[in-house]
């Protein structure tokens, strides 16, 4: 199961008054969004008559007009089982008349949610027609001969984790939205027909309280307003549609007055689900507004979407936008800074650091030299050793010098090659056996100096290993994986060149902006094992463990969302199928499962280290798990892709 539910906002160009004019556009779109495999299709507000109908609302001949009407739209609906249509309508109950909106699904209104807050207030004033649901139904449900149950506290169950919310324009922007009773009581999708006119500066306004509910809600919610045709009289509807989940914008309609168009999205029902599971803060609140007067009411149906509408990212820790992802690199940078700053002010000790040429250590070294500028502290109290041994590449050796001459900081160099060959003697080891004793050996006679050399200058050794090695365990234990605070602990390996990049413009890096950009261009390798025969680096990690941008996708939808490796192998092959083949995907996520749980040993003993992202393996708070769990399920589902 892939846990996605389509919704289309469809917008008909409505003819205000019209009903039946008005009932042939919304069975037409209910028919194309059951072309397109949509689950929902939610229409605007009043959209069988029109929402600017004003005193024709107390027309008997449009109420009749509206309930003959529907009869038609059942009938489209029974000929379109697999789609629930909200549609939004005015239905009199009694003396009064509210502003409802019909869920009908298999020829059947299943019930109408009536809108609570009606504005009257500056140029609306709906109060002249309408009356609240909410002080109508003081005794729960009305059965409305012609219409339908008409409820306030209705949820509609789709199966699979989908249930339906329904609220009413007004109601979103009340105090105490309806919205947040339908999701603290089981909603997971809202969907809103609306009819919001414009006005200067309406749009992002609008946008920003839909965002600001999703997210708040731990919900998909889908607003679909009025188009253009409505009546000018005094005000303008835009027909802004738009679809956001947990706070993010998946869609919305691109013109700023649009009318007669349908938008269609897949939206991720398992995002919901599992940020309700892990969010506490939602699941005490939904404890706490529990309402048993909510009626849940099973359509019969399922979602059908398989997600092929769904936007992803390659990569998924940063924005797509150029000037957002460098904004986050720059930020990203800032709270490195900030915590290596914090720790050398409370020590007071000087900072020591590997370097090898690398992108790691170059991003933990460029932190260092802005923790140290912010302590106005001068860049020589960053004592940095690079130490050759038999992998180093001239690229590499040479580049490590520049940047370290460039940055101004106190400078070393010590060859391991004499030290690892006398302990290679030492434990009987052949040095021309090239195997994981050999490369081992190398990084932990290297964190043995850091470490002691750190007691030699009053420092601490800054850790350079990042977020993907830490999930791959593509670190020696005791070896790279130790330090005394780790700076790149929740960063990715996709990301690191992102921020060596935005931050290369900044003037106190410019001397060293040369061999940044070549550190850049470098191929990742753990240079453990000898260079060919031209010095080049022979040994490249992501020939070795695979390609850190399909790793990085793995663990962002396996970290954030619990998917499943199902879920995440139908993401990677649709988001990389121009660079990878579904076989190429499947072999290096198993290798990812493998090396995921076999290495949670070196996790569970893991430095300090500052938390930049979401997303982090601190085993005092961000990631919890035994070292010696079975991958046994995960690896079966991804031998049976």
């Amino acid at each position: 199961m892939l846990d996605y539910i389509r919704i289309a906002c469809a917008v008909p160009a409505v003819r205000v008054g019209d009903v039946k004019k008005n009932t042939e556009d919304i069975c037409r779109f209910i028919a194309q969004a059951d072309a397109a495999k949509a689950d929902v299709v939610v229409f605007p507000e009043l959209a069988m008559t029109g929402f600017t109908c004003a005193d024709l609302f107390f027309q008997n001949s449009l109420h009749n007009a509206v309930r003959e009407s529907l009869s038609q739209i059942l009938k489209c609906s029974a000929e379109h089982p697999n789609i629930i249509a909200v549609v939004g309508l005015p239905v009199p109950v009694q003396d009064k008349l509210i502003n409802g909106a019909a869920v009908v699904s298999a020829g059947t209104v299943q019930g109408i949610v009536p809108k609570t807050y009606i504005p009257n207030y500056g140029e609306s004033n709906e109060m002249r027609w309408f009356s609240s649901g909410g002080d109508l139904l003081t005794s729960g449900r009305i059965d409305v001969p012609g219409y339908g149950p008409v409820d306030a506290k209705l949820l509609f169950d789709l199966g699979d984790g989908a249930v339906l919310g329904v609220e009413l324009c007004e109601d979103l922007f009340s105090p105490l939205p309806a919205s947040t009773q339908l999701a603290l009581n089981g909603a997971t999708v809202i969907v809103n027909p609306s009819a919001s006119h414009e006005t200067l500066g309406k749009r992002q306004l609008r946008r920003q309280s839909v965002l600001r509910q999703s997210e708040a809600c731990r919900c998909i919610y889908a607003f679909c307003s009025a188009g253009c045709t409505e009546s000018t009289t005094d005000l303008v509807y835009s027909g802004h549609s738009l679809f956001t989940e947990n706070g993010e914008i998946l869609q919305e309609n691109e013109k700023y007055l649009d009318t007669d168009y349908m938008l269609i999205q897949d939206c991720d029902l398992g995002k919901v689900l599992w940020e309700r599971r892990k969010n506490s803060t939602f699941r005490e609140a939904a404890a706490s507004c529990a309402d048993p007067d909510f009626v849940t009411v099973s359509t019969c149906t399922s979602p059908r979407a398989d997600g092929t509408l769904y936007p992803t990212r390659k990569s998924p820790f940063l924005p797509d936008s150029p000037i957002a992802r460098k904004e986050q690199c720059l930020e990203a940078f800032q709270l490195q800074a900030a915590g290596l700053r914090q720790r050398l002010s409370v020590l007071g000790t000087n900072a020591v650091i590997g370097i090898s040429g690398g992108l790691d250590s170059t991003l933990a070294l460029l932190v260092a030299a802005e923790a140290m500028k912010q302590l106005n502290r001068p860049a020589s109290d960053i004592y940095c050793v690079t130490m050759p041994c038999f992998g180093t590449s001239d690229r590499t050796y040479r580049n490590a010098w520049a940047l370290m001459e460039a940055l101004g900081v106190n400078a070393k160099e010590i060859s391991i090659k004499e030290a690892v060959t006398q302990h290679f003697r030492d434990i009987g080891h052949d040095i021309s056996v090239h195997n994981g004793t050999y490369e081992n050996s190398q990084a932990r006679e290297r964190t043995q100096i850091l470490m002691d050399y750190a007691s030699v200058v009053n420092g601490i050794v800054i850790g350079t290993g990042d977020l993907s090695e830490a999930a791959l365990g593509w670190c020696t234990f005791n070896g790279d994986h130790m330090s005394m605070y780790s700076v790149n602990a929740s960063v990715p390996k996709t990301m690191i060149p992102e921020i060596i990049e935005a931050v290369m413009e900044n003037e106190a890096f410019a001397p060293a902006k040369d061999v940044l950009q070549d550190i850049l261009n470098t191929p990742i390798s753990p240079e453990l094992l000898p260079p060919d025969a031209q010095g080049k680096i022979s040994q490249q990690t992501e020939d070795l463990v695979g390609p850190y941008a399909l790793h990085d996708f793995f663990l962002y939808h396996m970290l954030q969302y619990g998917f499943t490796p199902t879920k995440i192998y139908a993401l990677a092959c649709r988001t990389f199928q121009q660079e990878f083949d579904r076989d190429t995907v499947k072999k290096w996520l198993k290798v990812f499962y493998r090396r995921f749980f076999t290495q949670q040993f070196k996790r569970n003993c893991a430095p300090d280290g500052v938390k930049v992202g979401a997303l982090g393996f601190s085993p005092r708070g961000d990631w919890q798990m035994p070292s010696d769990a079975s991958a046994r399920i995960w690896l079966d589902e991804i031998e049976s892709l």
